[in-house]
């Protein structure tokens, strides 16, 4: 018999049968493809995606410096100042001294709080930082950078300004004056 004799539904007897479907290699290729997508997907969303400059302040929990626990809905009731810096940033480096300024003309009032947070910089250099500059008021490392995220930070120094019903009242990127911060933090008070 040749392999004309056969009947279709089965190969020829020195042929072996065609399997269907995908091999566990096409498929582990195919899923890892899917995978990179996904990762490209978001961070391109994330890309677009900007500060949030009103409504809602997204919630957080911190670790101060020095081992103190915060959420900040701690704060409500309050005018809360949240400053996104790192040691190794020239523009941080120049507000820093504003902030602290600031700080120290409000914080007897007991209805502003200014919160530092440490962007990728967790270490010695951080706690350098906060001497040099003689930074008194709450600060924290952003570990994980999950509060960066959260506020969709693009680089550092960025600030937020908080009203006292947890909304954003203002979004400041860059170069903070005492002034500029001032008058917002004014502003916020009398809304409040």
């Amino acid at each position: 018999m040749t392999a004309y004799d056969q009947p279709l539904d089965e190969p020829p007897a020195n042929q072996t049968p065609r399997r269907g479907g995908m091999g566990l290699g096409s498929i582990v290729l195919l899923l890892g493809l899917v995978a990179v997508a996904i990762v490209i997907g978001l961070a391109l969303a994330r890309q677009n995606a900007s500060q949030p400059t009103s409504g809602s302040a997204p919630l957080f929990s911190m670790t101060t410096f020095d081992g103190q626990n915060y959420d900040l809905s701690d704060f409500r009731g309050k005018v809360v100042v949240i400053n996104f810096w790192a040691s190794w940033c020239g523009p941080c480096r120049d507000e820093a001294p504003e902030l602290e300024a600031t700080w120290r003309a409000y914080q007897t009032r007991g209805d502003v709080v200014f919160i530092g947070i440490a962007w990728a910089d967790n270490g010695p250099n951080s706690l350098a930082y906060l001497q040099e500059f003689g930074i008194t008021y709450l600060n924290a490392p952003d570990l994980g950078t999950r509060i960066a995220e959260l506020y969709n930070i693009q680089g550092v120094p960025e600030t937020f300004v908080i009203d006292r019903q947890g909304n954003i009242a203002e979004f400041i990127y860059a170069g903070v004056t005492q002034e500029q911060l001032t008058a917002i933090i004014d502003r916020a008070l009398v809304q409040g």
